[in-house]
């Protein structure tokens, strides 16, 4: 049974009832159709488009079809078109014609447009939960880890921060990711519910009661963008791309710090793998699987991006290529900051290996250029004379502050004892401007 075609001579031919059905993913839809549904009704009634007693059976069968959904009793499955003809079929079976009633002042594409507005805001808010968790988590074990590392520039060790540091930098990439996300919700919250096909209805609806029953700040202003806006689709989606790139630069760093290369983490077991062949391995499979699910997430923006790019107004059977690529993200994305609150939760932190390296970078050489400059030799000068220094310790494989006073003095006249305290590790995350480093 479908919901059109009184005005067709010949049945669907049968691939294109296949090629054009979408219930296998959109029935996932079935709450936020019902909810909205129900809704529906409930304006028909207050408007006269429905008894009470209409409005009581056709609410009470759609609530009984939830319920059932929700326990397994009713399954999503069957030869449906959408998840609206599932409901307003299975509706009709239990209550009889006047179910048929429920359709009345409402289109498909507003109906759709309203069931994606309404999940789309749902998984919104599922996801920056997510993000507040990673958050919690990176500053948590930030504050617990305040230990010195080297801050790398180019993938060369740089000058000296602390671990703590490094993941506050995470989080607060996080932290504007979730204003975007906030953003996007606030400009997606409208309701499109009573646009009808594209031009609204001659029934005499009340767009205002369906809004604030769905928890809608107001209704969209015009019936034709309504039907056909997915731009907050293509916003969540460009959030999600952007938090899955800076959850991908996190994995990179994980990946590399967890090598033995590098030897400043460990990540738990129960977020790595071992090889069918090398016993010895234990692989950061969790953070390369972030790594690696950037793409599709990049990919389903891109691909819904050129869906829309050439369609003119209203409603076009293109838009349905929305919810596939935009349920995978969502569901990509909920997985990956899950995973990666867990891998930061489980970290074992190597802090010998972070200071070692710190000792064997050159990480106080912009220090000792600092430190001249506050002899006055010009910033230029000051840089040159640091650069030779540090092809003396190369050669005589030192660190600066393992040099003698002797030593710097070739370089430089202006050198005294306060060089070695000035250029301390330690007192260098202290000094000024960089005390937040801690």
């Amino acid at each position: 049974m479908k919901l059109w075609g009184g005005r067709f001579r010949d049945e669907e031919n049968a691939l294109m009832e296949e090629f054009n059905k979408s219930f296998d993913f959109d029935s996932v839809l079935y709450k936020q159709d019902i909810n909205g549904s129900l809704a529906h009704i409930y304006m028909q009634v207050q408007v006269g488009l429905l008894n009470e007693e209409e409005g009581k059976l056709i609410s009470d069968g759609l609530k009984s079809i939830e319920k059932d959904i929700e326990d397994g009793v009713l399954c999503l499955d069957g030869n449906y078109e959408d998840i609206h003809s599932f409901v307003e079929i299975n509706l009709i079976k239990r209550i009889g014609e006047v179910g048929k009633k429920l359709h009345t002042g409402r289109s498909r594409n507003d109906q759709v447009a309203v069931d994606m507005r309404l999940f789309a805001k749902e998984k919104a808010y599922e996801i920056l939960e997510y993000i507040e968790n990673l958050k919690a988590t990176l500053k948590e074990v930030g504050k617990n880890n305040p230990i010195i590392m080297p801050g790398y520039t180019h993938l060369q060790r740089a000058q000296v921060v602390t671990f703590k540091h490094h993941l506050m930098a995470y989080y607060n990439m996080f932290d504007r990711d979730a204003r975007r996300v906030k953003n996007a919700i606030g400009i997606l919250n409208e309701s499109p519910l009573g646009c009808g096909a594209l031009a609204g209805t001659t029934h005499n609806i009340d767009r205002s009661i369906t809004c604030n029953k769905l928890g809608f700040k107001k209704p969209v202003d015009n019936f034709m963008d309504g039907v056909s806006d997915r731009d907050y689709l293509l916003e969540l989606m460009s959030d999600f791309s952007i938090i899955m790139m800076h959850l991908s630069r996190l994995s990179e760093e994980l990946i590399l710090w967890s090598s033995q290369e590098f030897k400043f983490i460990e990540i738990d077991d129960l977020y790595s793998t071992g090889s069918s062949i090398m016993p010895q391995k234990k692989n950061p499979d969790g953070a390369e699987l972030i790594r690696g699910k950037t793409g599709r997430v990049y990919g389903n923006l891109i691909s819904l991006l050129t869906v829309m790019k050439g369609l003119p107004l209203a409603y076009n059977k293109d838009m349905q290529e929305d919810k596939e690529g935009f349920f995978d993200s969502v569901n990509t994305l909920s997985m990956c900051l899950q995973i990666m609150s867990r891998m930061i939760a489980t970290l074992k932190v190597r802090a010998d290996n972070m200071k070692n390296a710190v000792k064997s970078g050159f990480l106080n050489a912009t220090e000792v250029a600092d430190y001249l400059v506050n002899k006055n030799i010009p910033f230029r000068d000051a840089h040159g004379i640091v650069g030779q220094i540090v092809i003396y310790c190369e050669d005589n494989d030192k660190s600066i502050e393992d040099l003698s006073l002797e030593e710097l003095l070739q370089f430089s006249d202006t050198f005294e004892e306060d060089i070695y305290n000035f250029i301390e590790y330690e007192n260098i995350l202290d000094k000024g401007i960089k005390v937040n480093l801690r």
